[in-house]
């Protein structure tokens, strides 16, 4: 268990902005082999004042458009926009790219491009649409529970992606970060399940909980087949890229169950 704690400290440190004691990486070699089995928790942490700024603002009636943009900001703050940066390179690249090893070079290259805007705003877009809606139809609490479900669940997702291709660069920093191992993979895929299950089926129903993992798992399976073909593996940018897929999915989906 204490190890188990020093890999979410780890993940969350990897995963976000948020400052990490230097003891918990005494010893540590910079490997995520086994670090990512503890993603959906480090996830659930990393979004938690997102969470709690969104179910403060419903409570003293904000707009829920507004609150849903305000807890946006505060988790892009919080990631320092990983995953959004990973989204739009991975938009750029396979959008742009006549083959792989263009859509690898577009990629690699730090400017965004038409491809990467629309999905940074599409992302923004819709996770925003999809948070407002449910605060119209749920209490503060129960639409801010669905901020920290999503984060679990979707992080889960990116380490089944990162498990279930190579490399595509074997130089690139996925490649150098190691990858996951089988059980790790397990593991972050039975946390994700679990702590979805016990925030959204309590808050938004038990059919709400299953449209949710259903569109996920979809979503994952289709986000990471489409890498596949298009780039014979994964990158940083694909898995950061799976992540926001997978909460743009879930979070839609629950506001469609509301």
């Amino acid at each position: 268990m204490r190890e188990y704690m020093r890999d979410i400290a780890r993940a969350v440190a990897f995963l976000s902005r948020i400052p990490v004691p230097a003891s918990f990486f005494e010893g540590y070699d910079g490997k995520l082999a086994r670090v990512s089995r503890a993603f959906p928790f480090a996830g659930l942490l990393i979004v938690l004042p997102a969470a709690l700024v969104f179910g403060t603002l419903l409570a003293v009636n904000a707009d829920p458009l507004m609150a849903a943009m305000l807890a946006l900001t505060v988790q892009t703050i919080t990631t320092g926009a990983l995953h959004e940066d990973g989204l739009s390179d991975t938009a750029d690249g396979l959008g742009g790219g006549k083959d792989r090893e263009r859509a690898l070079e577009i990629m690699k290259d730090s400017r965004i491009g038409t491809y990467g805007a629309a999905a940074l705003i599409l992302s923004f877009g819709l996770r925003a649409a999809a948070l407002a809606d449910l605060a119209r139809h749920l209490a503060p609490s129960d639409a801010a529970i669905a901020i920290l479900a999503t984060a679990a669940l979707s992080r889960g997702a990116m380490v089944w992606h990162w498990y279930a291709l190579p490399s595509a660069k074997p130089d690139g920093i996925a490649a150098s970060a190691g990858k996951p191992e089988g059980d790790a993979m397990q593991l972050a895929l039975i946390a994700a399940l679990g702590l979805t299950v016990l925030l959204v089926a309590p808050a938004l129903g038990v059919p709400a909980l299953v449209a949710c993992l259903l569109t996920t798992s979809i979503a994952t399976f289709f986000a990471t087949g489409y890498v596949r073909q298009k780039l014979s593996g994964h990158t940083g940018d694909t898995i950061g890229a799976t992540q926001q897929i997978c909460e743009i999915a879930s979070l839609c989906t629950l506001a469609m169950c509301v």
